[in-house]
């Protein structure tokens, strides 16, 4: 889904919350992104379209609230385990020191992975948004945003988040270059054949 970025958004949010419909909810993404369903075979999840809504509300609202450089926004998003592993200034300083993250450009959700109680992790539904982003000067971000809720009606929380920066010279044609690709923490799938 491609949405261009305003007031320096480097994900969809701005875009994503002035579409919300009536019920202020961000809208489902479009049927070119990849959706994938991990689940037990005992417990036959599938994710409901309002499941979807929830997810993508936090993440839209988590990106927007990097993207305005509200870090203390973003870090109260993010759960409490995620946030005892990472401590707010150490957290806010790595995110600082990698100005061009979140930069002007334009940006998409390329998969969005559910998984439903996965073995070894604390119990409930995670969905995972794996997303490229392309900038005008030729470079490109991508990398995932993981989100997990507890329980059905329960907020989700930011659990994971890993973002790389292309830069042009490692770029070809729009795609990152062969030995880069191997290196990314993100899909790209059908990203990769895309035009923007």
């Amino acid at each position: 889904m491609a949405i261009d970025r305003r007031c320096g958004l480097a994900l969809a949010a701005a875009s994503l919350l002035a579409s919300t419909g009536a019920a202020g909810q961000s809208p489902l993404l479009g049927p070119e992104v990849e959706r994938v369903v991990n689940a037990d075979e005992k417990a036959a999840f599938q994710p409901s379209p309002a499941d979807e809504h929830a997810a993508m509300d936090r993440f839209a609202d988590y990106t927007m609230a990097l993207a305005k450089r509200d870090y203390a926004g973003a870090y109260a998003m993010l759960r409490l385990s995620f946030q005892a592993s990472n401590p707010r200034l150490e957290w806010e300083m790595n995110l600082r020191k990698r100005a061009t993250l979140w930069a002007d450009g334009t940006i998409r959700v390329l998969r969005l992975s559910w998984y439903s109680d996965p073995a070894g992790q604390p119990p409930g539904v995670y969905a995972a948004f794996d997303f490229r982003g392309d900038r005008k000067d030729g470079t490109m971000d991508c990398g995932y945003v993981v989100v997990h809720r507890t329980a059905p009606g329960a907020d989700f929380a930011i659990v994971r988040t890993d973002t790389s920066e292309v830069p042009s010279d490692l770029m070809e044609d729009g795609v990152p270059k062969a030995d880069v690709l191997q290196q990314l923490p993100c899909y790209l799938g059908k990203g990769i054949a895309t035009n923007f």
